[in-house]
């Protein structure tokens, strides 16, 4: 009966459309949907027994009939075309739920999957939503399995590739999956499963490592409003599967600053989170880069990626979540795997390639559809290639390594490999009078300080607002060098373009009144006191004054206590020299002719990061008055050169 009213809709006369309104291309492909593609809800079980709840989303097969009969004037029925899977596991519900309530697939490039045929795979994962089992934050991998009961996220991918394989009708055999974010991990844990049916895996923006640098902490300091804005909803503990989404805190004011810092301390947030409290409190009984952590981070486990499994790694330079997991677990695939590995970084906030034009972040444009220009020219052409292959052949994208996007140039750059190899660590030095020169100072015992206070730390942004902002990420730091407790160091006008690709250090000699502080290193770009982008060029329509922009182009927090080692945690000795030196995330970006390099220093960037004690204690059992100033000299004569390396093309 279905078949039949496809092929009926598929010859409707077009003259029955006179005269009516034209529909949308939302709208018809909506229609296209609904009407070519099925809708399943199952549940897998699992090797221990749990089941997970899991939507397929399978093409309607209609045999065609040829044209030309047979010898024996009969016409043949083709049989159905193979049909590859493509799949994303998520903590973040599958919905909507309903046989009858389809994915709104039509408003997103994932549209042009279902018509090459895909089938398309969405699964909540063990104990979210409507699946069973018990949830585990970053669930350990593990390589060593005995029984049915050795369980993890890679053996529930295994599991469910191997049923779906097997039970959906007209497959061709090989498997894809995809995810961003936390879907982007289970992605990761996907391609250590050892499945021969896989293929191809795009972990994007994948949540690596929760300690270094992504979602987490940052080189050892705690993100604040994410951790306690995002865990006291998601880690509410539920009493059995559900359709429903977790409530969170109801915040009593909309300013996040005052709110944060009337709060107080760590300790004072966990209190407020009600059910949600234990996995805060597990969080807090790990405060230095432990077996807790390591256990947590699947690039250590890289070797287990089969020859046969390609990965295409994804990840925005401005990405204010987890651009440390795109860069590094890149880097640990090509270390420890041999297998097809690529990388694409675009100018794009948190998962902004999926669902975003790309033209712009914040008040920095970009001069194009870079989210369109990803979907068409690397994420698709992927999966075609491996679990399609031969059928959407396109010899372009085969022959690179990685694709790179350089924000000033505003161009995709082909590499063969990241970092490319072709750079020069190029040292620029802080000196007095707020300079910075590509020359070493020559001047003998110079410093500049500031007194950093946690009652008053240094805002993130400069705007008034609830939630945490992605376009902090490029944000004009004029308002932090107006302030006394921020360092500002500016080259002049550069006369060449100075291109930079690579992952860039701070190397900075420091002294402090107390015990310990953090330490914010931001690389700015300053625009051109007349610079205007040109009208053509699409922004967010607002008329922001571009004149002077300094445009964060990348900023990074060091926990001083950590300056040696994530796991060994040193105090500072008062008034004692100390070298900290740390990178900061990967950048790609020309710093045209005209423009001038910056560099800040400052010791807080709330409520983003939590507030450091400054004194060498329990940061996340702190009392209020523990809180206390800190005098922060840093010093850029020739005998302490503070210098921050540049990855120079």
């Amino acid at each position: 009966m279905r078949n039949w009213l496809i092929t009926t809709l598929l010859f409707l006369p077009l003259y029955s459309l006179a005269g009516a309104k034209q529909p949308t291309q939302a709208e018809t492909d909506s229609t296209w949907l609904v009407t070519h593609y099925t809708k399943q809800e199952v549940y897998i079980t699992m090797r221990d027994g749990i089941r997970l709840f899991t939507i397929i989303y399978a093409p309607v097969d209609i045999p065609i009939t040829v044209s030309k009969p047979d010898k024996r004037g009969i016409s043949i029925l083709t049989q159905p075309e193979k049909h590859p899977i493509l799949m994303m596991r998520t903590p973040y519900s599958v919905s909507p739920y309903g046989a009858d309530t389809f994915r709104a697939f039509w408003k997103t490039h994932y549209m042009q999957y279902l018509k090459r045929g895909y089938v398309m795979v969405l699964q909540d994962v063990r104990g979210k939503f409507m699946s069973e089992g018990d949830f585990v934050n970053i669930r350990p991998f593990n390589p060593d399995k005995k029984t049915n009961n050795d369980i993890d996220e890679a053996s529930d991918a295994y599991d469910t590739i191997d049923w779906l394989v097997k039970n959906v009708s007209n497959n061709n055999g090989r498997v894809g999956v995809y995810g961003i974010s936390y879907p982007g991990f289970y992605a990761t844990m996907a391609a250590l499963s050892g499945s021969p049916y896989l293929k191809a895996v795009s972990p994007q923006a994948p949540v690596t490592d929760w300690f270094s640098g992504d979602d987490v902490h940052h080189n050892g300091a705690f993100f604040l409003m994410d951790n306690f804005g995002f865990g006291s909803s998601f880690d509410r503990p539920r009493t059995g599967p559900t359709k429903s989404f977790p409530k969170g805190y109801d915040f009593p004011i909309k300013d996040n600053y005052k709110f944060y810092l009337g709060v107080g301390t760590i300790d004072s947030l966990g209190k407020l989170m009600g059910d949600a409290r234990p996995y805060w409190d597990e969080l807090c009984a790990h405060p230095d880069y432990d077996d807790y952590w390591k256990a947590r981070d699947p690039r250590q486990y890289i070797k287990y990626i089969p020859d046969d499994c390609a990965t295409l790694v994804v990840g925005g330079l401005f990405d204010a979540e987890d651009c440390y997991g795109a860069w590094n677990l890149y880097k640990a695939i090509e270390k420890n795997a041999h297998n097809d590995n690529k990388l694409v970084i675009g100018p794009w906030a948190h998962g902004f390639w999926a669902k975003d034009s790309g033209a712009f972040l914040g008040n920095v444009r970009f001069d194009s559809n870079t989210s369109y220009a990803y979907q068409q020219q690397f994420e698709i052409p992927f999966f075609d290639e491996h679990l399609l292959p031969g059928k959407y052949p396109m010899e372009a994208y085969k022959h690179s390594e990685a694709f790179v996007f350089i924000t000033g140039r505003d161009i995709f750059m082909h590499y063969n490999k990241w970092p490319s190899g072709n750079t020069k660590n190029t040292k620029i030095f802080l000196q007095n009078n707020d300079i910075l020169n590509f020359e070493k100072s020559t001047e003998t015992n110079t410093l500049d300080y500031y007194i950093s206070d946690p009652a008053h730390p240094v805002p993130y942004t400069e705007d008034v607002h609830f939630g945490r902002t992605r376009e902090y990420m490029t944000d004009d730091q004029r308002f932090a060098s107006r302030r006394p407790d921020v360092l500002t160091y500016q080259t002049d006008e550069l006369k060449d373009d100075i291109t930079v690709a690579g992952v860039p250090a701070a190397n900075l000699f420091v002294s402090l009144s107390t015990t310990d502080a953090d330490f914010i290193v931001k690389i700015i770009d300053v625009f051109p006191d007349d610079f205007k982008y040109p009208d053509s060029v699409k922004g967010n329509g607002k008329n922001y004054p571009m004149g002077g922009y300094q445009m964060l182009v990348r900023g990074e927090v060091m926990r001083g206590r950590y300056r040696n080692s994530l796991s060994k945690p040193e105090p500072f000795e008062p008034g004692e020299i100390t070298e900290v030196k740390y990178n900061l995330p990967d950048i790609c970006h020309v710093f045209k002719k005209g423009h001038r390099i910056m560099v800040q220093i400052q010791s807080t960037w709330f409520p983003l990061v939590d507030r450091n004690p400054q004194q060498y204690i329990n940061i996340y059992h702190a009392k209020p008055e523990d809180f206390i100033k800190t005098k922060v000299k840093i010093y850029h004569g020739k005998e302490h050169p503070s210098h921050i390396s540049l990855p120079v093309l």
